[in-house]
């Protein structure tokens, strides 16, 4: 367990102060622009926000991505963020819950989120390598936890391998995930944590009754450079070095988007380097329902939640901006009304894997 804490500690510490954000490899979103509507016979006012998720009705297309928990710094954190998911009506994840569910000490780093206001849906998070190893109850417990709304399970082979003492076993992972859909009551989504979901693995996930897709894509926050950070701190080596050979690997989140919308009838998430209302504007034009934010929010969490709240309502903003400016007045007409190009690679990419969007 101190091992678990301090690598929790790690994260926060090396998110905040170091550069991890992908080197050469960007989001794509840059090869997708929408085409202008310079008479758009509307009011900037007439654009509306209003979402749906897993059934819910949010005002806002933004989801705030799970980060932390587990360490006494992640209670503030969790707490700022929870006060701007109630204000806003946005979901919230928490991050990884097995630090709790092992020291009972350390749920009130995820329960203050719930204590915060019981009505903000409120998403768990556990790793589909520790649901394989130690079984649903993993879910149930974390669920528990926080009254959790919906329990979103991370795949992240590569990370596990990367880290040092990571379990990268995902033998059983699969099996796992469906037994525990089988048993919550609640919604399972599945995510990556920055290298992107295949269509392949989207219709799997699909045809056991997972809810909804987090393709969490390459080109934002890059956890294998994280951990390769931790294991050159540790004096590890061999990970060090796979981490450096891999740092680069991953679906640029844009590709990976298109791979999942385009493949299944569940709902998706469009998370990794969602930086700009922009970003999120594209991803709702190619097929997300909701769009995922993560570190940006991070950095402003640590310092108090009207830093957060500002940061947000720009990017509201923004995307109303780009609705506007492209003659859409709700996420529907303009997810259906084919306002975008795409071209460079995202455009090969889609070619070479028969996708249509």
């Amino acid at each position: 367990m101190e091992e678990h804490v301090s690598r929790k500690k790690d994260h926060i510490k090396i998110c905040l102060e170091e550069d991890v954000e992908f080197k050469d490899k960007t989001t794509w979103f840059e090869y997708v622009e929408f085409i202008h509507n310079p008479l758009p016979e509307m009011n900037i006012d007439d654009v509306k926000l209003e979402t749906k998720f897993l059934g819910e009705c949010f005002n806002y297309p933004i989801l705030i991505e799970g980060m932390t928990g587990g360490v006494p710094e992640a209670f503030e954190i969790n707490k700022n963020l929870a006060e701007v998911s109630s204000k806003l009506n946005i979901p919230m994840e928490v991050g990884s819950q097995r630090a709790g569910i092992y020291d009972p000490s350390l749920v009130y780093t995820y329960r203050v989120a719930r204590d915060v206001d019981p009505d903000i849906f409120l998403i768990g998070n556990i790793g589909g390598v520790q649901l394989a190893r130690e079984g649903v109850e993993l879910a149930e417990k974390a669920v528990e936890m926080i009254d959790a709304d919906a329990l979103a399970i991370h795949l992240n082979p590569l990370q596990e391998l990367i880290q040092p003492k990571g379990t990268p076993i995902f033998r059983g992972v699969l099996k796992a995930i469906e037994k525990t859909i089988e048993r919550l009551d609640v919604p399972v989504i599945v995510k990556e944590v920055g290298c992107g979901i295949p269509m392949e693995t989207a219709k799997i996930l699909e045809s056991i009754g997972v809810k909804a897709i987090d393709v969490a894509g390459a080109g934002g926050t890059n956890w294998t450079l994280i951990e390769k950070i931790r294991a050159r701190e540790s004096q590890d080596i061999e990970r060090e070095v796979l981490g450096e050979v891999f740092q680069e690997w991953g679906i640029p989140t844009a590709a990976s988007l298109i791979e999942v919308a385009s493949s299944v009838n569940i709902d998706v998430v469009a998370s990794g380097g969602i930086r700009s209302g922009l970003d999120i504007a594209k991803s709702l034009s190619l097929g997300a329902c909701m769009a995922g934010i993560a570190r940006p929010l991070l950095r402003l969490a640590v310092k108090n939640p009207q830093h957060v709240l500002n940061y947000l309502k720009e990017i509201i903003m923004q995307i109303k901006v780009a609705m506007y400016l492209t003659g859409s007045s709700t996420i529907e007409e303009l997810r259906n009304s084919k306002k975008i190009i795409i071209f460079g690679p995202l455009l090969e990419w889609c070619c070479q894997r028969n996708l249509k969007l």
